[in-house]
């Protein structure tokens, strides 16, 4: 055997658990014990039954190493005198292979075939970089890959875990080993955990991709990303963002169908589906921890290790007060507002409650006033309590125009707010812009707060169980309408990269979207309705014929007139009539 050969069966023995098995009759019951020796003392403890067969595994798989190495001929000065302790976690061989195969049968997500075509392409000098939000699946992208390697390219395989105590050294230590045994693809998980990443960032392009390794660096920090790819990393990185998880991914990678499906759970990839999904969005509790976890624990960790050009620095003190997660919370609740200091800093209250009041009234079945009647200035107060959004007088940071634009920048950076343009007809220089957040779960999370707090109050509570339920009902109703248009919005800027998006408001009305193809002088008009019926009254924009007089004038023929909504795809004389799910699969 060669001396390669031998350094890579050492490195699988690394990872793999020494020992073996026992087992003990308690109480007429047997029990495993998993026994082991380290520091030259014997150790002991009750090997889990969801544990044993994996842990059996690996030390058969040793046992079968060990077997291997007896009787080689090696050059012991090359190889045992100068053999390698890792530094950071590494998996290879048939730890790498129980690493990967849960998810043999899951649906990949769109961008696997960007980091395929890196891994089998003919690029070189460049790594590949898989950032995003936690749970949006970027390990599970690598294991996917992995899965489909043959032998020659698994043999040639290993995947760093890195840990935040570990430096740029002894990363460059252990890829250097693995490339004198042979190792051409390696995965680098959670990379930016390294405090000297940024800095050192050209190791991975400048040393060991140009010398004709593959390599693959992923993690939850997108700052540190960018950053690296504007200065270390400069034209030497193919970069994918796993953040942004559009409605056909949704449907299709994990199985859920229907849109109120995805604006109550969408955000997060997990084979769980609604039932991981529920996990996090499905209490105010729970999705506080996500924001906390993915979005504000990730801006401390850029803050506190990229301190690049002071960039971002004003938002250190909102962190160190334990203001961060109040501020993104204020954003996620005034979603379909400009992000302006005067939303950041107003005395909060809940949009919702007001627009499902005015709707309430206007009802033409039932109409009530039921909401005009509870303790407005009650339920708002026990809504800021559930959504810890602070009042002037409460928070310890003054937010300035500074806090506003670095927030926003870098929610931006994470892929989690896309501004959407509304335009006048009766002003074409007036123009403003709506923030959309791109995780709806969160979003519709504090709508659900919303009603927690209703029900807190003293005249809603005197009503009968079938009138709340059709109040409640009725403001969820409202809440998911507006989430499917802003949906509707990003996602189509998103797809028709090569026209302009936006919403036209006139002096009465509005078209919820009109998508302008200025190159070919021409427009679609949609009306967006989170209803299931097909009636007139959806189309009395779309057939003024005023309105879309003005509309060509400015914006070209209107090529098309569209009714997004969740009934059946119809026709209504030249109105079309689009289902809503069908639509979002189709971009």
């Amino acid at each position: 055997m060669s001396n390669m050969n031998y350094g890579k069966i050492m490195i699988e023995l690394q990872n793999l658990p020494t020992g073996g098995i026992t087992y003990k009759k308690i109480n007429g019951r047997l029990y495993a014990y998993y026994q082991w020796r380290e520091g030259g003392k014997q150790h002991s403890r009750r090997a889990k039954d969801e544990e044993l067969e994996e842990l059996m595994t690996q030390i058969e798989r040793r046992k079968e190493l060990q077997t291997l190495l007896r009787g080689i001929e090696i050059d012991t000065d090359k190889v045992i005198g100068n053999y390698h302790q890792f530094c950071c976690a590494v998996r290879v061989g048939e730890e790498l292979k129980r690493f990967a195969s849960p998810v043999a049968d899951w649906e990949k997500r769109e961008c696997y075939t960007l980091l395929r075509d890196y891994i089998y392409g003919d690029i070189c000098d460049k790594v590949f970089v898989l950032y995003g939000l936690r749970r949006t699946g970027k390990t599970t992208l690598i294991r996917q890959l992995l899965l489909e390697m043959d032998d020659e390219m698994w043999n040639q395989s290993a995947f760093l875990q890195i840990q935040s105590s570990k430096t740029l050294d002894d990363v460059n230590r252990d890829l250097r080993y693995l490339e004198e045994n042979g190792y051409r693809y390696v995965f680098l998980d959670e990379v930016t955990l390294l405090e000297d990443f940024i800095e050192g960032a050209a190791l991975f392009s400048d040393v060991f991709a140009a010398s004709g390794m593959k390599i693959v660096l992923s993690g939850t920090d997108s700052l540190g990303f960018v950053f690296a790819e504007d200065s270390q990393l400069y034209d030497r990185c193919i970069l994918s963002h796993t953040t942004f998880i559009p409605y056909r991914e949704f449907d299709r990678v994990l199985g859920i169908q229907g849109i109120d499906e995805y604006i109550r759970y969408g955000g997060t990839m997990s084979p769980g589906g609604t039932q991981y999904n529920d996990r996090i969005f499905s209490t105010k509790r729970s999705t506080d921890e996500y924001v906390d976890s993915a979005i504000a624990r990730n801006i401390q960790h850029s803050l506190k290790h990229y301190q690049y050009e002071g960039h971002f620095r004003s938002l250190w003190e909102l962190y160190e007060k334990n203001e961060l997660t109040s501020a993104i919370n204020r954003l996620v609740e005034d979603i379909n507002h400009r992000f302006t200091l005067e939303v950041l800093t107003r005395e909060f209250r809940s949009n919702d409650l007001s627009i499902s009041a005015k709707n309430l009234r206007k009802d033409r079945e039932k109409p009530t006033d039921i909401l005009d009647r509870v303790d407005v200035v009650s339920v708002n107060e026990t809504l800021r309590r559930l959504l810890e959004i602070r009042n002037k007088e409460e928070r310890r940071v003054e937010l300035q125009d500074v806090h506003r634009f670095e927030i926003k920048e870098y929610l931006d950076v994470l892929d989690l707010t896309v501004e959407i343009e509304n335009r006048w007809m009766s002003d074409y220089n007036r123009k403003e812009a709506r923030t959309v957040f791109s995780q709806p779960g969160m979003r519709y999370s504090q709508a659900e707060a919303l009603i927690k707090s209703l029900m807190q109050d003293e005249k809603f509570r005197d009503m009968s169980l079938t009138e709340r339920k059709r109040v409640t009902e009725r403001i969820l109703d409202e809440v998911k309408g507006r989430m499917m248009e802003d949906i509707i919005l990003l996602e189509t800027k998103m797809a028709r990269k090569n026209c302009e998006v936006f919403r036209l408001q006139f002096a009465v009305g509005e078209f919820d979207m009109v998508v302008f193809d200025s190159e070919e002088g021409c427009c679609e008009i949609y009306e967006i309705k989170h209803s299931t019926e097909a009636v007139s009254e959806q189309c009395r924009h779309l057939l003024d014929e005023k309105k879309c007089a003005d509309t060509e004038f400015r914006y070209g023929t209107i090529i098309g007139k569209f009714v997004i909504y969740r009934g059946e795809a119809t026709e209504r004389g030249e109105v079309k009539y689009l289902n809503v799910e069908e639509y979002l699969k189709a971009l």
